[in-house]
């Protein structure tokens, strides 16, 4: 073994670089290939991209046709501006709400943050679907939140929460807010107190030493609970399918239309490399900031 232990290094990396091959970039050079064919009436349904003639000689057949009809058909683009438009204003409210909760927990004593944490990450022992399903039993019109708010005599008719684009808010930030908070309270936790006394005695107040101190240590947080949030929030299907109305137009949503419903392989994944090369400036960025913190 040589010195700087290169080869057990290697032998660390080789088995998520293997996984990451097999379950990522081969289903993506598959995606990537079919989205250069055409549409076409046979099991699959599209065209070869690559074949060989009967003279032994290798054809290739290639059609921009599929990206194409992305930039022309508005719909692709205001299903990928709706799916950032929904997934930002959903990661900023998770913000929002999860910076004073990851704050609060990490001030707690020491055996009160098990109990917390324990209460914030209680969701994950559930299936994802079963609490999609739970909140759609509280926001309907005879759900839980309509009859409370009747029998207080708060309002008079349901309020209508089901099938909209509220619904969809609230189905994301209910199912992705324990993301915002654990990377939040990772950073804030290992904060040292001896930096907000050394603000206050400098004349600092404690609202100043919060935004003077505590915000700028606690960004890489930020950063990663808001990317943790945000990347799965854009290609959301499950909420604005069980949530959402008709006009809900997230982009997972016109991706399964388009290979299911319509069974236009080609465009579906000319939809999905596109989509993909949309998140991967945030996943650099993630992935960036999340190096940045583990080498802190």
């Amino acid at each position: 073994m040589k010195p700087n232990g290169r080869p057990g290094r290697w032998l660390i990396i080789l088995p998520p670089l293997v996984f990451l091959l097999l379950f990522f970039l081969v289903p993506f050079g598959f995606a990537f290939k079919i989205s250069f064919a055409q549409a076409a009436a046979h099991v699959p349904p599209y065209s070869d991209v690559l074949s060989v003639t009967p003279d032994r000689h290798l054809h290739l057949a290639i059609s921009l046709a599929n990206y194409r009809f992305l930039v022309t058909d508005e719909l692709y683009g205001l299903a990928y501006l709706f799916s950032l438009k929904t997934a930002f204003f959903s990661t900023l409210v998770c913000l929002i709400l999860g910076y004073p909760m990851a704050y609060a927990i990490a001030r707690a004593p020491r055996a009160l943050q098990g109990v917390l944490l324990l209460v914030i990450m209680l969701p994950f022992w559930t299936s994802f679907l079963l609490r999609v399903y739970a909140l759609e039993g509280i926001i309907r019109d005879n759900g839980l939140l309509n009859t409370l708010l009747l029998h207080l005599g708060l309002i008079h008719h349901p309020l209508r929460i089901m099938r909209t684009n509220l619904a969809v808010y609230l189905g994301i930030i209910y199912s992705y807010l324990p993301f915002m908070v654990l990377p939040l309270f990772a950073t804030l936790e290992k904060l040292d107190p001896a930096l907000l006394e050394a603000a206050t005695d400098l004349g600092s107040t404690p609202w100043q030493a919060f935004c003077d101190v505590t915000v700028p240590l606690s960004l890489p947080g930020v950063i990663a609970g808001s990317m943790l949030v945000f990347i799965p929030a854009v290609g959301e299907f499950v909420i604005p399918s069980l949530l959402g109305g008709p006009n809900n137009l997230m982009i997972g949503k016109v991706l399964w239309d388009e290979f299911f419903g319509n069974h236009d392989w080609p465009v579906a994944a000319a939809v999905a490399i596109a989509f993909l090369l949309l998140l991967a400036g945030p996943i650099a960025i993630y992935q960036y900031y999340n190096v940045r913190q583990l080498e802190a």
